[in-house]
């Protein structure tokens, strides 16, 4: 028997028009070996460092983790040159995304970002209440007069990755300034650099210097990326004390696990194996690239660990059928239509085997 709304818990207005979050497949529709490349997972894994230190946790489960993950603070702003008291940890950094929503934005206040931006964006906007206004972008990367053309009285905060996800494109750090510029003091930017290691780019900067400077600007970072460690949720963000001091009275109180600080720790002190990350990249990024582009694909430039890779509009070589026919051979890219580019697949840059396998399939694909 179906039950009224009226005799049941309803979520409050807007809640469920959120459309959720919907990661990238984790399994092929064939069998034999499985090439996961739709989530921008690294394929070198974690640091050995930081799977024993992981590892080392298990005797102490019944203690809580450091609420202030004071440590792992303390090692990212030793590695970084930063101050650990401006700094704050994560489960991820979503899940400062949405504290910052959470804590600076409210019915009848926007949230801006650009078109084909992070979907969590979104998402935490609309949870807090609050109205996503989208600046469009232009081929594909940020648009920085777009997006000052949209900033209205009601803008509370700018929400911008760079790289972005899921084109790959980025914008140079004079442009981040001139965007900076063009902001009121009270709107709150964000710099997401969920991917800033992978970026060998000499007029790029993640944005630490702006957000030690500024007084409105928060930098965003993540381990989920190079260092490997997305199963355990760690991302960390570094800006003025007042706006770190805001996101920490809504935070949980144990929002970090003592096995996520412990191999932070040890991650993000192994130099050795970030640069191994970046040279694997640095190899097969452009490899990729310039081997689907032979296909007679067209490929987004990207400064990331991953590609935008565009298909024609000709029934029987869409996006859609390319995605069946690689998930029917064990190859799993990412459909990016949420993000408003159906006729796009995003590939991450895997391992050796994995790169000369999509591109093998794809040229099946192109050529039946």
């Amino acid at each position: 028997m179906l039950q009224s709304a009226e005799s049941r818990p309803v979520p409050r207005p807007g809640v469920l028009d959120i459309a959720p979050y919907v990661p990238g497949r984790t399994k092929s529709t064939g069998g034999g070996k499985l090439h996961k490349l739709s989530s921008n997972e690294t394929p070198l894994g974690a640091s050995p460092r930081a799977i024993e230190a992981y590892g080392a946790c298990s005797g102490h489960l019944e203690l809580y983790p450091d609420g202030g993950s004071a440590a792992l603070r303390e090692a990212i702003a030793d590695v970084y040159g930063l101050n650990a008291e401006r700094m704050i940890c994560g489960n991820g950094s979503d899940e400062i995304l949405e504290l910052v929503a959470r804590a600076y934005i409210g019915p009848g206040d926007e949230g801006l970002f650009t078109e084909h931006g992070f979907l969590v964006y979104k998402i935490a906007v609309l949870a807090a209440g609050g109205t996503p206004v989208i600046a469009p972008e232009r081929d594909l990367t940020t648009d920085v007069d777009a997006l000052l053309e949209r900033v209205t009285p009601r803008t509370k905060v700018v929400f911008l990755a760079n790289p972005n996800n899921p084109t790959g494109t980025y914008i140079s750090f004079d442009e981040i300034r001139r965007l900076h510029a063009g902001l009121p003091p009270h709107v709150l930017l964000v710099l997401d650099a969920a991917y800033a290691e992978y970026v060998r780019r000499n007029d790029y900067e993640a944005g630490v210097e702006l957000a030690a400077t500024a007084e409105n600007v928060l930098m965003t970072r993540t381990f989920s990326k190079i260092y490997g460690l997305a199963a355990l949720r760690i991302g960390w963000g570094y800006g003025p004390a007042h706006v770190i001091d805001a996101l920490n009275r809504i935070r949980g109180p144990f929002n970090v696990s003592a096995a996520a600080q412990a191999a932070g720790i040890a991650a993000v002190r192994d130099r050795a194996f970030l640069e191994t990350a970046v040279a694997h990249n640095e190899t097969w990024l452009p490899w990729v690239t310039r081997e689907l582009e032979a296909l007679g694909l067209t490929v987004t430039p990207s400064v990331g660990n991953f590609v935008l890779v565009h298909f024609p509009q000709v029934p029987g070589k869409t996006a859609a059928d390319a995605d069946g026919y690689l998930s029917d051979r064990g190859c799993v890219l990412r459909a990016v239509n949420a993000y408003g580019l159906p006729d796009a697949l995003r590939m991450s840059i895997g391992s050796e085997e994995a790169n000369r396998e999509v591109v093998a399939v794809l040229k099946e694909f192109l050529a039946a």
